[in-house]
């Protein structure tokens, strides 16, 4: 790994210390936690002197990084950010900096039509678009939905890491469902995004289904690195191919659902469908269609379902029609006096 690599990621170690003030942290705090991160990165050790911390703190004190971090010493031995809301990664890209992400872009657009590059065509537009607005300080061509409150975005990093090396986590967490957080090990296949939440999809034990973890539900993560990692044979596209969003319900096979859509919404649904097993079966005068899917049901297609209203009508299977049914009297029941 080059110098400047490590160097990076110590200046970003150092700032996530220091942005946790339920701590204290000291020089040698600050050197461990530095050393684990290479560690977490290169899988071998990598110890970090105390005159390397001491020049990195340095540095980001100064302008030359362009950070101007307000690192103070209290107490003639701990660490702490002056301003509790600063943080190295709040700070502008510098004209360098733009010029050498506008440089790899172009490069990256001459491989467009490579196939390799066909799934991250749009990530690569949305990139060029905000190089282009933060140089010219214009608005953003292309605007995006996303939720500035989530949570656990903060994980996705560490780990993405641990599930390309393979490592165990130790992950305290607190569903929905559960008045306490829990503390167990996970095997961590991949991470997927759905409806602008991120899960990590993996397993607690060989022996136990394949479950998903919304990451706004972690509180921490650990790693075992005494526990061997499951060799799983693990295929998001079959695992999740009969399913709509992230939640497979093990064990129940998929079925053929019947809808109705009214004519307001039939083009919404033919242009942008539900599921790719949608299938067109009658195209009614009156604009209406009847489509079918081939899925397994759970709890987001449900979510879905309901939320067209009276613009769509389950036709069968019978059980998912009395479901759905049942919901909206319950849901018309709030509103009688």
């Amino acid at each position: 790994m080059a110098q400047n690599k490590n160097a990076l990621i110590r200046y970003k170690t150092i700032d996530k210390c220091l942005q946790n003030s339920y701590r204290t942290w000291t020089l040698e705090d600050l050197m461990n936690a530095c050393s684990d991160a290479l560690y977490e990165y290169e899988g071998k050790e990598n110890p970090v002197s105390k005159r390397t911390v001491q020049l990195d703190i340095q540095l980001m004190r100064s302008e030359k990084l362009g950070y101007n971090a307000p690192i103070v010493v209290y107490d003639k031995k701990f660490y702490k950010y002056d301003d509790d809301e600063f943080s190295i990664t709040d700070i502008p890209l510098t004209e360098t900096d733009m010029n050498v992400l506008t440089e790899t872009v172009s490069m990256l657009k001459q491989f467009k039509d490579f196939s390799l590059f066909k799934d991250v065509s749009d990530i690569l537009q949305r990139l060029e678009d905000k190089i282009y607005s933060e140089k010219s300080n214009t608005q953003p061509v292309i605007h995006l939905d996303k939720n500035e409150n989530l949570k656990g975005l903060h994980f996705l990093e560490e780990i993405y890491q641990a599930i390309i090396k393979k490592v165990v986590l130790v992950i305290t967490y607190k569903s929905f469902k559960s008045a306490e957080e829990k503390t167990f090990n996970f095997h961590p296949f991949i991470l997927k995004e759905f409806n602008n939440r991120w899960f990590l999809v993996g397993k607690r034990k060989g022996s136990q289904p394949i479950t998903n973890l919304a990451l706004d539900r972690i509180i921490s993560i650990d790693y075992d690195l005494s526990l061997p990692y499951l060799k799983e044979n693990f295929n998001p596209d079959l695992f999740y191919k009969n399913v709509v969003g992230v939640t497979v319900n093990t064990g129940l096979q998929p079925r053929r659902i019947e809808l109705w859509i009214d004519g307001s919404n039939a083009k919404y649904v033919t242009t942008k469908p539900l599921h790719n097993s949608q299938r067109l079966i009658k195209q009614n005068e009156d604009g209406s269609i009847i489509i079918h899917l081939y899925v397994i049901q759970n709890y987001e297609l449900d979510r879905i379902l309901l939320g067209f209203g009276d613009s769509l009508e389950v036709l069968r299977p019978e059980y998912l029609r009395e479901r759905v049914k049942s919901i909206f009297l319950n849901g018309l029941s709030r509103y009688q006096v």
